[in-house]
């Protein structure tokens, strides 16, 4: 999917696993696209998002798992990443070792917000996996 020998696929490969927020966008049921800033991780070639319960792209993904996911670009258009896949709602829980990595990622977001993980877990429960079948880079 991304080629990881390449300069562009290497840079896009470690924004994937560092940069905090990216920008998901489902379809609602009546067509209009909606783009959401999510924070994610990047696992085995998927993208795990946890979400709130209530937020409308879960039911846009219900109606429509095809999505789009890209990080922000540099001020002049330069490291481009887009992803498009389809999205799942995960009933399971998280591996141990899944959530760690979640935390390793955003404790220090956690903390700048003032949540602890156990507030992030009951305010965020849904888990989305993202399976990527396209992406851009450059």
């Amino acid at each position: 999917m991304i080629d990881a020998g390449t300069n562009a696929g290497k840079r896009a490969m470690e924004r994937l696993r560092d940069d905090r927020v990216g920008w998901l966008t489902t379809v609602t049921p009546g067509g209009q696209p909606q783009s959401s800033p999510v924070w994610f991780l990047w696992e085995n070639g998927d993208l795990v998002v946890m979400s709130l319960a209530t937020t409308p792209r879960l039911a846009n993904v219900r109606a429509n798992p095809r999505v789009a996911f890209n990080l922000n670009s540099t001020p002049g258009g330069g490291e481009v990443v887009t992803i498009e896949g389809e999205a799942r709602i995960v009933e399971e829980p998280l591996a141990e070792e899944t959530l760690a990595a979640y935390w390793a990622k955003y404790d220090a977001s956690l903390a700048d917000e003032g949540w602890s993980r156990e507030k992030f877990r009951v305010d965020y429960p849904v888990v989305m996996r993202i399976r990527p079948a396209h992406a851009r880079v450059w």
